[in-house]
């Protein structure tokens, strides 16, 4: 094994060094030492794998290679393996490569959702070669599957930017020619690791794909690869780093390398980079698996300490949005508490989340279905907002408003924001109070807005607060419009 010495890459100047790969199951495991703090319902730490191999056309041959990597992978102790772009094979000739293609429950996907069984484990089949439908004739789908611990496909993402090099007289390398492109950006899948957001190889040269899967949530982003010689000596490692870097992502990349025919190499170097930038795990040549740990209390302190989603000044470049993608689904129980003002809010009672915002229902409705917005930062005045903290602020009081009138059955909507304490915020953290108003619920319709001021004064031992179960209930029943359970 070679000792590699990696670059300073935190604020308190702390060298890192890793080993890096020789050979299948030699890989030694390399991370900073990583700030603790925060609750997530995944765990805070996990070990994740991360593969490097050298795929041929011989599928037989490729499959027992896969299924060593996870067999690897999984005795040291990986919660998660990740595996390289076409890692079922690497056709010798477009042609081949099309008539090598399987349908999504083909023998090769088949074999990897019983490895994942099998061993418990979670696997990013990073690039498998996918039949398109007949309507694309002599195309296929690069697919991008990932597989849960209990055998099951649980999402899958068709690469979206092709590589096509043609210079004339020269080389010809076109993934178009031969593989149909995707149509929308899949959003970030809850795993036991962290939201993973799914992409391949040459989708990293976009930051606007990485920008959309951060802003929806991801803690990971995944560039499963088999990048060129000439490209991957020059911009491999300063393309991912500067992706972990902008997203405050883990960047998790594994890769083909060496020659795998006469025509094609790959670079290899598959890597994990934290979300400072730092590579923590990196392979060197030859088949092989490192390991890193995710910490998500480490990503959420950096998030927290450089906050540089929220600085974003959307008012002068646009917001990048993954406009053929579904909102990705952020569980309220993904923070187990969330801080309004001086109170403290049970996720039990969090009903709905974005990357920015939460709504949550009220201790003491003035009419039934009162719900509240709050910003995830607790700042006082709107004036304080980001451009991007408004957007989502106001974006989820629409949402949230339609279902609330909705569920209660309401004809109109009284939507009000307190801003400051002669506006009657009596909790210093800015908040959306939504009311479902029917017919005759005031005699007065300004009646709501001292109601609204007044409704949490003046408490006493008599008090009628709503309990925990009462409020818990409200959520779980609100909650059924925005999560699968």
């Amino acid at each position: 094994m070679k000792w590699i010495a990696s670059s300073l890459f935190s604020q308190t100047h702390c060298i890192l060094r890793s080993f890096r790969v020789g050979r299948l199951c030699t890989a030694k495991m390399a991370s900073s030492s990583s700030p603790s703090g925060g609750n997530s319902v995944v765990p805070q730490k996990s070990l994740i794998a991360v593969c490097q191999m050298t795929a041929t056309s011989d599928k037989e041959e490729n499959l027992k290679t896969v299924l060593e990597l996870i067999a690897c992978g999984t005795r040291r102790g990986a919660k998660m393996i990740f595996l390289p772009e076409a890692c079922d094979y690497i056709g010798e000739s477009k042609q081949q490569s099309v008539d090598l293609a399987e349908p999504l429950n083909g023998n090769f996907v088949q074999q990897c959702q019983k490895a994942a069984l099998e061993h418990s484990v979670w696997l990013s089949i990073g690039g498998f070669h996918q039949k398109a439908p007949a309507s694309e004739n002599q195309k296929l789908l690069n697919t991008h599957v990932l597989i849960n611990d209990q055998g099951k496909v649980e999402a899958t993402y068709d690469k979206t930017h092709l590589f096509d090099l043609d210079i004339a007289g020269k080389v010809r390398l076109c993934e178009s020619d031969y593989v149909v492109r995707g149509g929308g950006i899949v959003p970030p899948v809850a795993t036991p690791i962290g939201r993973v957001g799914l992409a391949i190889c040459y989708d990293m040269r976009f930051p606007e794909m990485a920008l959309a899967l951060a802003q929806q949530g991801a803690h990971l982003i995944t560039y499963p690869s088999a990048f060129t010689q000439p490209t991957g000596m020059a911009h491999w490692e300063s393309i991912l780093r500067a992706r972990a870097i902008e997203t405050q992502c883990y960047v998790v990349a594994a890769a083909q390398t060496g020659s795998h025919n006469a025509k094609r190499s790959s670079y290899g170097h598959a890597m994990v980079v934290d979300p400072w930038g730092a590579v923590v795990a990196q392979c060197s040549e030859g088949t092989g698996v490192c390991t890193a740990e995710v910490d998500l209390a480490y990503l959420n302190k950096l998030r927290g300490q450089m906050p540089v989603m929220q600085h974003r000044r959307t008012d002068l470049y646009g917001k990048v949005n993954a406009l053929a993608s579904s909102t990705g689904k952020i569980s309220p129980d993904d923070e187990p508490i969330y801080p309004f003002g001086h109170v403290k809010v049970p996720s039990a009672q969090v009903f709905y989340r974005t990357p920015l915002s939460f709504a949550f229902v009220n201790i003491k409705p003035v009419l039934p279905g009162h719900t509240l917005v709050a910003t995830l930062r607790p700042v006082v005045h709107l004036s304080e907002l980001s451009p991007a903290e408004l957007t989502d602020l106001f974006t989820t009081v629409q949402t949230v408003s339609e279902v609330v009138k909705k569920h209660f059955g309401a004809s109109s909507m009284t939507v009000a924001l307190q801003d400051g304490p002669e506006a009657g915020q009596t909790v210093r953290h800015i908040h959306v109070h939504i009311l479902p108003r029917k017919k005759k619920d005031f005699e007065d319709n300004d009646d709501i807005y001292d109601k609204i001021q007044n409704h949490d004064k003046g408490w006493t031992a008599e008090t009628r607060f709503r309990s925990e179960e009462e409020m818990a209930e409200e959520s779980k029943q609100l909650r059924q419009y925005f999560c699968d359970s």
